[in-house]
């Protein structure tokens, strides 16, 4: 029998050994989502080389999401079947040779629209499998007691990264050259994956309970059945999926909204200082989440951000002032933050180690798989409604949160 429980497992790790290789994982998070934030908004200046049609630039984007709604469960099957420390070490080594291969035809000029998609998929297929395993491998490192403070860390240098760093650095070098973009990104990546080498030990789980490797198809089916089966599991990955719904929505109409012509008569520079209030909410709630569970429990934390979410769903339905939207969107991402940090903690703790990859690909499946849904919604209801109605749509929606809030989160998670 060679499965083993991550609570054993992390008990043959001493502190230091705990220190340094969680620090280890930090730093591949902190140099990969810096990759993220670069070239995700260098890829579709480069698809404007190639088309001026908004859709078709927006399709880069849509591809790179694309594989969270196809491969969330995959991932999450192989981060349960192979070691997940070689899983994130080889998508960052991937996706670095990736990228290293963009530049080199960027240069020779044998890039096409078709082949940027193709790329963006590509990539998109790799960050499942690096996030998917990097979030899996977190309770055998840092333990159980540890995991908020450790979530916490992780999701405010994701948010410093990914969203405060990686896009004006981005728009920096891809100014000087689109290529060098791509290049720093290709760079970090690897970065990314030499930092993993410095995580110890092996983190793979070979074999189900009864000894036997399952067929593929049961062992996606497993994810979802166990998820499904526990009752808070099941309530937080409705909420996630539901509230991520409402998020993709805001953001991909607001700026029909709030930048001029639209009612909010912002410049397009206007709009990107807007946005930033959400990361401020991020980084605020990295900071303050742990302090905050501690004083009020973590079923609060949860019912706090599906009140921030509401707020800031139904806030641009009634106005379309950008200060107010840019003061409910701090709320918003500061219940973002706490949530992530929250709701990945207690999966991690809930879930027993052979399954932290499978259950880690549900949660992924419904929460970034809501995404594209939600620009779809976002789309749809605007044209026949107007774009106040998308935005008291998702508000409405988010109020039925409130139903598996009271009936399953509440009894099962008392105050602390």
């Amino acid at each position: 029998m060679r499965t083993q429980s991550f609570r054993n497992r992390t008990l043959t790790l001493g502190q230091a050994s705990r220190a340094t290789y969680f620090w280890a994982l930090w730093a591949s998070t902190a140099a990969a989502n810096l990759a993220d934030g670069i070239f995700k908004l260098a890829l579709p200046l480069l698809a404007t080389r190639f088309t001026d049609s908004p859709a078709q630039v927006a399709g880069v984007a849509f591809a790179v999401r694309l594989p969270w709604l196809l491969f969330a469960l995959l991932a999450g099957v192989l981060a349960d079947r192979f070691d997940r420390r070689r899983m994130m070490l080889g998508a960052n080594l991937g996706r670095s040779l990736v990228l290293l291969l963009l530049v080199t035809l960027s240069l020779l000029d044998g890039l096409s629209l078709a082949l940027l998609y193709l790329i963006a998929l590509v990539l998109g297929i790799a960050e499942t499998l690096a996030d998917t395993a990097g979030a899996s491998i977190l309770p055998s490192i840092v333990g159980t007691d540890g995991l908020e403070r450790a979530n916490a860390r992780l999701v405010g240098v994701t948010t410093v990264t990914n969203e405060f760093i990686g896009p004006p650095l981005g728009g920096v070098l891809a100014a000087a050259g689109i290529a060098l973009a791509f290049a720093t990104s290709s760079a970090l990546y690897l970065a990314a994956a030499l930092a993993v080498v410095l995580i110890g030990g092996s983190y793979r789980v070979l074999l189900s309970s009864n000894g036997q490797r399952l067929l593929l198809l049961h062992d996606m089916a497993s994810g979802l059945c166990y998820v499904w089966n526990d009752r808070l599991l099941r309530a937080l990955v409705i909420i996630v999926a539901v509230m991520n719904l409402g998020w993709s929505a805001w953001m991909s109409i607001m700026v029909l909204y709030v930048v001029s012509p639209g009612p909010g008569g912002l410049s397009e520079f206007g709009y990107g200082v807007m946005l930033t209030s959400i990361g401020i909410g991020g980084l605020a709630g990295t900071l303050t989440a742990v302090a905050f569970v501690r004083r009020f429990g973590r079923r609060w934390a949860i019912g706090a951000d599906i009140l921030g979410t509401f707020i800031m769903l139904i806030t641009p339905a009634l106005t379309a002032n950008a200060w107010a939207i840019g003061a409910v969107a701090v709320i918003g991402g500061l219940g973002g933050a706490i949530w992530s940090i929250v709701v990945s903690s207690i999966r991690q703790q809930a879930v027993p180690d052979e399954l932290q990859g499978r259950t880690s690909g549900v949660f992924r499946l419904f929460g970034f798989g809501a995404l594209p849904l939600g620009s779809v919604l976002a789309g749809l209801t605007a044209e026949v409604f107007g774009i106040p109605a998308v935005f008291a749509l998702c508000a409405g929606l988010t109020c039925i949160l409130l139903v598996p809030f009271a009936r399953d989160i509440v009894p099962a998670l008392p105050k602390e």
